[in-house]
């Protein structure tokens, strides 16, 4: 149980870290959590609870591919906010949007023989 609490900890505290050095300056918060922070955590993770090298390359290649529909969110999100709708709906919009995008990926890369 500890270590699952130390894993939430150091997880939150990134994240609580980025959001504040983002108050000071978007930029380096920017930096700070466009590097793939998460997807590391996670693949540290799950090699100290497995051991288990295939399943971190399954993780490390699924991320690959799905990395790509997550942009639609990067890209909806700020086009959304700049034509004045509420950020709220922005943000369940570009969420969707994210959504659907993840959905036509997953299916094109079943249809093509890659399997996630």
């Amino acid at each position: 149980m500890a270590y699952y609490i130390v894993k939430v900890v150091i997880s939150a505290i990134l994240i609580v870290i980025i959001s504040e050095i983002s108050k000071r300056s978007s930029l380096v918060g920017a930096i700070l959590a466009s590097v793939p922070l998460v997807s590391v955590l996670a693949m540290v993770w799950l090699y100290i609870d497995t051991r288990d090298i295939d399943r971190i390359t399954g993780l490390a290649s699924g991320i690959f591919w799905l990395v790509l529909p997550s942009l639609a969110l990067f890209i909806s999100l700020p086009l959304l906010l700049k034509q004045g709708i509420n950020f709220y709906l922005s943000m369940t919009l570009s969420i969707l949007i994210t959504v659907v995008c993840y959905w036509l990926m997953i299916t094109i890369l079943d249809q093509v023989g890659i399997e996630l």
